[in-house]
C-alpha cells in the first residue's frame, strides 16, 4: 500500500512541477490531497505543521490530513483544520454504494458537534442546471427537511434529528450571492452545524468521481474555477461548518500532462531507445494547438456526468442522514432520503 501511495504521490507532483510556484498552485487545488502530493513530491518529504494518515477500510481509503497551526496553513496553502479525504471505489451496486455511505457517515460524525435538540442546515451549492455543478442540489433534493415535523411531533425526535435543507442556486439566477443567503438563512435559523455540499475541481483525471473530501475549515464557493466568493466558515457564520465536495471537473492542462505521460511510458515499454520528452514545453505546445480558441483552458466532466452526481449525491444524502439521524444506519438509509 505504502509503495502505491508513493507511486501517486509522485505522479500527481509530476503533473503539478510544470507550475511555478509550487505553494501557489498548491493554494488553488480543491483536493488537499493533491495539495500534499504536489509539496512532498519524489522524496515523500514532511511538511512542517501538517500532519497526514491513511486507513484501508476494505476497499475504501481514508486519508486525513490535519493542518495543525498557521505554519502549516502557509506550506500547503489551506486553512486549519481536519481534511478528511475518502477514496472510493465505484459504486456498482447497492452493497457497494451502502459501504461507501457508512464509512463517510463515521468521518463525517468526527467533524459535527453534536446535535442534541439543535438543528442542522444543509445547504447545497452550484448550478441545478449545469450537470457538473448540480452536486449540491442533487444532495438537497434528496435529504429530507425534518424541523417542522419535529416541532408537530415531539415524540419523533426519538428516530430523527432537526434538519434545514437549502439550494440558493447561482447569483447570476438571483442576483444574490449564496454566502449571503447562507448567512441572512443561518442569522435567522441559528443551527448548531452548517454542512456545506460543492462540487469540485480535480488536478487528476483520476480523482474525478473517485474521491469524496470532507472538512471542517469551512469552503470558499468556486475557488476551482477561480471564483473567490465569500468564504463559509465558523469566522464568518459563528458555527460549525462542515465541506462536502466530490471532483466532477477536471482542467484540459491535467488530461494533456497525464497523457502525454502515459504515451512517454507506453514508448518506453515498446521502444526502449525511444525517448519522449514529457516537459512545460511539450503540453504548452499541445495547448497551443487545440485549445487557442478556448483561451488555452477548458473544464472537462465525464460523459456520464450524470450517473456520476446521482450516485455521488446520494452516498452524501444518505451519510448526512446516517450522521444526523438517531434511527438511521446502512441498512435503512433509504427510509431517511427521498
Amino acid at each position: 500500500m505504502r509503495m502505491k501511495n508513493q507511486q501517486k504521490n509522485r505522479h500527481d507532483a509530476d503533473f503539478a512541477r510544470r507550475f511555478a510556484p509550487l505553494a501557489a498552485y498548491a493554494a488553488r487545488m480543491d483536493l488537499i490531497g493533491e495539495a500534499s502530493a504536489l509539496l512532498r513530491g519524489d522524496a515523500d518529504t514532511e511538511i512542517a505543521g501538517v500532519s497526514e494518515q491513511r486507513e484501508s477500510c476494505g476497499d475504501i481509503v481514508v486519508h486525513t490530513i490535519k493542518v495543525l497551526n498557521d505554519e502549516g496553513a502557509r506550506n500547503i496553502g489551506k486553512s486549519v483544520g481536519s481534511y478528511i479525504t475518502i477514496e472510493m471505489p465505484p459504486a456498482e451496486d447497492q452493497h457497494t454504494l451502502a459501504n461507501i455511505a457508512a464509512t463517510t457517515a463515521a468521518q463525517l460524525s468526527r467533524l459535527l458537534p453534536p446535535l442534541n435538540n439543535g438543528t442542522l442546515l444543509v445547504v447545497g451549492l452550484g448550478n441545478r442546471k449545469a450537470v457538473p455543478d448540480a452536486l449540491g442540489p442533487a444532495v438537497v433534493e434528496l435529504s429530507y427537511a425534518t424541523r417542522q415535523l419535529l416541532r408537530d411531533d415531539k415524540q419523533a425526535a426519538r428516530e430523527l434529528a432537526s434538519v434545514c435543507t437549502l439550494a440558493p442556486g447561482v447569483s447570476l439566477d438571483s442576483g444574490i450571492d449564496s454566502a449571503e443567503l447562507i448567512r441572512g438563512v443561518a442569522a435567522s435559523l441559528k443551527p448548531c452545524a452548517l454542512i456545506v455540499v460543492d462540487s469540485l475541481a480535480a488536478a487528476s483525471v483520476k480523482r474525478v468521481g473517485t474521491t469524496i473530501q470532507i472538512g471542517d475549515s469551512g469552503i470558499t464557493p468556486g475557488s476551482g474555477l477561480g471564483n473567490q466568493a465569500a468564504a463559509l466558515d465558523r469566522a464568518t457564520l459563528g458555527i460549525p461548518v462542515i465541506a462536502i465536495g466530490v471532483p466532477t471537473v477536471v482542467d484540459t492542462t491535467a488530461i494533456i500532462w497525464e497523457t502525454l505521460q502515459a504515451l512517454a511510458g507506453y514508448r518506453a515499454k515498446r521502444l526502449p531507445d525511444a525517448r519522449l520528452a514529457v516537459d512545460e514545453a511539450a503540453c504548452d505546445y499541445v495547448e497551443q494547438q487545440l485549445l487557442t480558441a478556448f483561451n488555452g483552458r477548458l473544464m472537462v466532466t465525464p460523459k456520464d456526468i450524470d450517473d456520476l452526481i446521482a450516485a455521488a449525491a446520494e452516498i452524501i444524502a444518505a451519510a448526512i442522514a446516517i450522521a444526523a439521524h438517531p434511527a438511521a444506519d446502512a441498512e435503512n438509509y433509504h427510509d431517511y432520503i427521498k
